[in-house]
């Protein structure tokens, strides 16, 4: 539900009640990935969407009726079914829709207030509930993030604690690598001792792209990043080239030595860095402070000859293989790409695909799947930050023993 926050935010300042349904898991190909919400309140307004129009109506009367009874449901919509065409799901897959009632009373809404004010202000937040599990705790729910409000009601039951403590770790994890998907906590040995499946929903700032070199290629790959949702900054040493006239759409323009500037600047598992200036004076003492942080992606441009060249004298910098293992060079997917707006394409087109664990590969005839949920790398890299990833961010979480954000649906 994190995806419309904004809009219930504004519900819950408003003092209504409403029904959320969150797609929760899906298998196969569907419309809306985990996380889709739509919501519906009492005089029937809906916002979002879960399926992108193709099971609207059954969803919104689960909403409904969750509003009448107060009860959190799991349901399940699916082409397999004998009224998926009733419904109208014909792509292929299945949904999966967790219906939570958000009413002014209920326990959960308290925690889900907190959650959807950290998003619709921008600041990182994760919302986790039961999907699966022992029936009393379906829909229960957890929040984590920076400065969120304390006092959150306590329900009284004595495995509620114990969950949150195991749940926390966890969905701080989630909220690290800003990812949105399922994790199970209270396995046997634990101190719930019960297994329990939560759907986490991550919201952080918008991904942190930074490009070096203020060049054409460097333009065209800003637009590109910003349609694609990345906060861009450009940054170059020559106060000629680097100006907001030439770079509309950075969202911040930076004029100093790259090095020194990224030794000090504002990273983490998300953030991009796009070597352009394909000069060994900028290239080399840049790459071997990139190469050391604890972000997702590195590229440099150049040719195969450059990159050579810069390999060995990074080397000589003391760089170890693994260091080197971590960069994209020559930067971007073998498109065939010639123009900026193409070269830029070649380069986005490579760190969607290591964000979200592709190959690359034409769609056409492969056996490759089109979603992909990439799982964390042997070496430790949080998820999301594809196989170079190396994951150091951790998150302020709401105290769960002063807190208590587990609660019970329906109050």
């Amino acid at each position: 539900m994190l995806d419309i926050a904004a809009e219930l935010h504004r519900w819950t300042l408003e003092g209504r009640d409403f029904a959320v349904a969150t797609v929760v898991r899906v298998t196969g190909s569907a419309p809306r990935q985990p996380g889709a919400a739509l919501a519906v309140d009492r005089a029937g307004e809906a916002a979002g969407s879960v399926s992108g129009g193709c099971v609207e109506g059954a969803v919104y009367e689960l909403c409904r009726q969750a509003l009448d009874d107060g009860i959190t449901v799991r349901e399940r919509f699916g082409y397999s079914d004998e009224d998926a065409f009733a419904v109208g799901l014909t792509c292929g897959g299945t949904i999966e829709v967790l219906v939570t009632p958000v009413r002014a009373g209920d326990a959960v809404r308290p925690v889900v207030a907190a959650a959807l004010a950290a998003a619709a202000g921008g600041r990182p937040a994760a919302l986790a509930r039961v999907v699966d599990g022992p029936d009393e705790l379906l829909g229960r729910a957890v929040v984590v993030g920076e400065d969120l409000p304390s006092g959150l009601p306590v329900p009284g039951d004595d495995d509620v604690p114990d969950l949150g403590r195991g749940a926390v770790p966890e969905v701080r994890a989630m909220l690290a690598a800003g990812r949105t998907g399922t994790v199970t906590v209270g396995a046997d040995g634990s101190r719930c001792g019960r297994p329990v499946t939560l759907f986490v929903e991550s919201s952080v700032p918008p991904p942190r792209m930074i490009v070096f070199g203020a060049v054409d290629f460097a333009s065209a790959l800003t637009r590109a990043a910003a349609f694609l949702g990345y906060r861009v900054t450009v940054c170059d040493a020559r106060p000629v080239f680097a100006t907001a006239a030439r770079f509309p759409e950075a969202d911040e323009i930076v004029v100093d030595w790259p090095h020194r500037y990224l030794a000090t600047a504002e990273v983490d598992a998300r953030t991009v860095l796009c070597v352009l200036t394909h000069d060994p004076k900028f290239d080399v003492p840049l790459l071997k402070t990139a190469l050391r942080l604890p972000v997702g992606y590195v590229g440099a441009m150049g040719s195969r000859r450059t990159h050579l060249d810069r390999e060995a004298a990074l080397r000589e910098e003391g760089l170890t293989a693994r260091e080197l293992g971590r960069l994209h060079s020559p930067i971007g997917l073998d498109l065939g790409a010639r123009t900026p707006e193409e070269t830029a394409l070649s380069i986005m087109a490579e760190i969607v695909a290591e964000r979200h664990g592709g190959t690359g590969v034409p769609l056409t005839g492969a056996r490759t799947p089109i979603h992909h949920e990439p799982a964390p790398s042997p070496s430790g890299a949080l998820p999301g930050t594809g196989p170079r990833g190396v994951a150091s961010q951790d998150v302020a979480s709401l105290d769960i023993a002063s807190l208590n954000a587990l609660s019970t649906p329906g109050g």
